[in-house]
């Protein structure tokens, strides 16, 4: 497989992948929409995002557009998921006939309730799907730490294909062939590192985020079978390895963001004082419509859902998550 990559979108996690696979040896080319962060990148090999922390590989080549696409085989989609459509759009869909997409977005599309990979398989047809998911910080990555991940794609062939061409001497992409599993993953921890947060913000203990982890990657385990993914999955880095970090870490965006939640912030409060919106914000009503379109009972899911929507406090959730009735795990 050629070693040219495209990388689309230059933000914190787009600037840290490009790095990490030209650290692994790959010619890439990364489109930003700020010329301020391409000259940067370009001219002095620093993140603007890290300017004191994290060089950029100098195989990386920034520029706003999407020209060259068309002469490359892979492309790294590193966009909010919420905006992956239009951009798919943009790029216009028949560039992207026959090549390898690697979407490194966790989250489901409102309105749609789709996965990233069924939003390329509407549009694009003939391109081929993958998903990058599992525990890592941009700022980790984008300083070459240690960092494992799973890539999934339609087959563990070429997954396999796609893991050798993006590892490097720090960054070990695992292959799978459970591409929904993957992607519903790294979308439903997002709702629960909100919860988590949520939890710790109302300073009601570790003893309860523990256990909103347990329970919730039980109930995650659930949703992800009756949606076609594999339980197997979940034993993994996309699914337990992904969750504990997202789940713990106050880096984690939707984890603070959840953590502000609970210690008596509103939504609306929180963007605007300036913060970023999580993804979960978007895919927790999602998950919440496909679980009750499935049939399947996500409490820690509704009670995230309610307390997105203002409708009750996080200790008066608690409360109620306590009140169901008892039975055996």
């Amino acid at each position: 497989m050629s070693k040219e990559i495209f990388v689309v979108g230059a933000g914190a996690w787009g600037v840290a992948l490009a790095h990490a696979a030209a650290t692994g040896g790959c010619s890439v080319t990364l489109c930003g929409r700020d010329q301020a962060v391409v000259d940067t990148i370009n001219n002095s090999n620093v993140n603007p995002q890290y300017p004191k922390l994290a060089q950029v590989d100098d195989k990386v080549q920034a520029q706003l557009g999407y020209d060259g696409i068309d002469g490359v085989k892979t492309i790294l989609m590193v966009v909010p998921a919420q905006v992956t459509r239009q951009v798919i759009l943009d790029i216009g869909v028949d560039r992207l006939a026959g090549k390898n997409i690697v979407l490194c977005a966790k989250g489901l599309e409102q309105g749609t309730l789709k996965r990233q990979s069924e939003i390329v398989r509407e549009l694009a047809q003939d391109a081929v799907p993958f998903s990058l998911s599992g525990p890592s910080f941009a700022i980790d990555v984008a300083q070459s730490k240690p960092t494992a991940v799973t890539l999934a794609g339609p087959s563990m062939d070429q997954a396999r294909e796609m893991v050798d061409l993006l590892a490097g001497p720090t960054f070990r992409p695992y292959s799978s062939d459970d591409l929904v599993g993957v992607e519903l993953a790294g979308a439903l921890k997002n709702i629960y590192a909100l919860g988590a947060g949520a939890v710790e913000g109302a300073g009601l203990g570790y003893s309860a985020r523990s256990s909103l982890i347990a329970r919730g990657f039980a109930e995650m385990g659930r949703l992800v079978e009756a949606l076609g993914g594999s339980a197997a999955t979940l034993n993994g880095l996309a699914g337990l390895g992904d969750l504990t970090m997202s789940c713990t870490a106050r880096e984690s965006r939707n984890y603070e963001f959840g953590y502000r939640l609970g210690a008596g912030e509103t939504v609306q409060q929180i963007l605007d004082s300036g913060a970023k919106l999580a993804e979960g914000v978007f895919s927790t009503p999602v998950g919440f419509n496909l679980a009750h379109q499935n049939g399947v009972d996500v409490p820690i899911i509704g009670a995230v859902n309610a307390l997105l929507d203002g409708k009750v406090t996080i200790d008066v959730l608690v409360s109620k998550l306590m009140a169901r009735p008892l039975r055996s795990e």
